[in-house]
């Protein structure tokens, strides 16, 4: 009988590159060569995403400018009527500066899934699946509060700029404001900015509860230092001078602090942490009595010296019978 021909074997597939890297066979120059392919594809992709915002971003800028140009300040009585949005520019090429910017900052958020995907894809090889879970989790999160800052932003300002406005004194002796458009966009975004890391300020402490450094009891012991730090952080980062911006932000961190509290509970009641497990800041160590302490000291005393221990020393005693080394006994 002749021999079956020998079967094929089957091609075994090539490990991926994510397999590569979560194994640590890819060299140095593999990861410099992936890290420099994943930096071009988000530049490409901002690129092109500032370029198609162009269209969009003189109606960005006229949005931004609303609240000022509502304000009672910026309509003006001319002889052709009311004008409005009495704003300036610093130089002829100041309002194409300005497109650009505002272009590329709606590119970053619009592009933001493309480049984080790519920051992500790079970063993700190197952690355990459970840590993957959680900061799919932390990122899904951190990008809706930081836009619902930046949209609380808006408002503030919109309602902030008649406080603002008030200060300058409408009327004969008041001051003849005219606005630098790049000045106040800029003012805008800064608070947009301040506003979305403020609302970051609870996330980043769920996450510390999630890694095991902060237990839920630890947070609620710690309720009156966040308050302080919230309507710090708002009283000095928080551009406009009126009162109503920095109280909002501090209550919305203080209420997100609670959200955060709330799940950093449950999540310390699935892990079976509970509040007899920890030390309370202000409980006392379990110290031995005095009694023990005087049997502790009572053992150590002259039953120690025992006279086996230095055999071939000279031996002379005091009145106590206790052996003295080479001193004379003056008591």
């Amino acid at each position: 009988m002749a021999d079956a021909p020998p079967r094929r074997a089957r091609k075994e597939r090539k490990p991926s590159k994510f397999q590569r890297a979560a194994d640590g066979s890819m060299t140095l120059m593999e990861h410099l060569a992936d890290l420099r392919q994943r930096l071009m594809i988000a530049v490409l992709v901002i690129l092109v995403g500032t370029a198609a915002s162009l269209a969009l971003s003189k109606n960005v800028i006229l949005f931004l400018a609303d609240p000022y140009c509502a304000s009672q300040h910026a309509v003006q009585e001319t002889g052709d009527g009311l004008v409005g949005c009495n704003f300036n520019l610093q130089s002829p090429i100041s309002h194409v500066s300005l497109y650009l910017k505002i272009s590329l900052y709606m590119a970053l958020v619009g592009t933001a899934p493309i480049w984080l995907y790519q920051l992500w894809a790079f970063i993700a090889p190197g952690l355990h699946r459970n840590e993957r879970k959680y900061a799919y989790f932390f990122i899904g999160v951190a990008a809706p509060l930081f836009l619902g800052g930046a949209i609380l932003a808006y408002f503030v300002v919109s309602h902030g700029m008649q406080f603002i406005m008030l200060l300058s004194g409408i009327g004969e002796d008041g001051f003849n404001i005219n606005l630098d458009l790049e000045a106040y966009i800029n003012f805008y975004i800064a608070v947009m900015m301040v506003f979305g890391i403020g609302f970051e300020f609870p996330l980043i402490m769920l996450m510390l509860n999630v890694m095991g450094l902060v237990t839920a009891k630890r947070m609620r012991g710690w309720w009156r230092i966040v308050v302080l730090v919230s309507f710090t952080f708002t009283a000095i980062f928080t551009p406009t001078p009126d009162p109503f911006g920095m109280t909002a932000l501090a209550i919305c961190m203080l209420l997100l602090y609670g959200v955060a509290l709330i799940v950093a509970t449950l999540n310390d009641k699935r892990k079976g942490i509970t509040d007899e497990d920890q030390w309370d800041d202000e409980e006392a160590s379990d110290i031995s009595t005095s009694d023990e302490g005087l049997t502790a000291d009572a053992t150590i005393g002259a039953s120690s010296l025992d006279d086996d221990d230095y055999p071939a020393e000279n031996e002379r005693r005091n009145r106590l019978g206790r052996r003295v080394d080479g001193y004379d006994d003056i008591t």
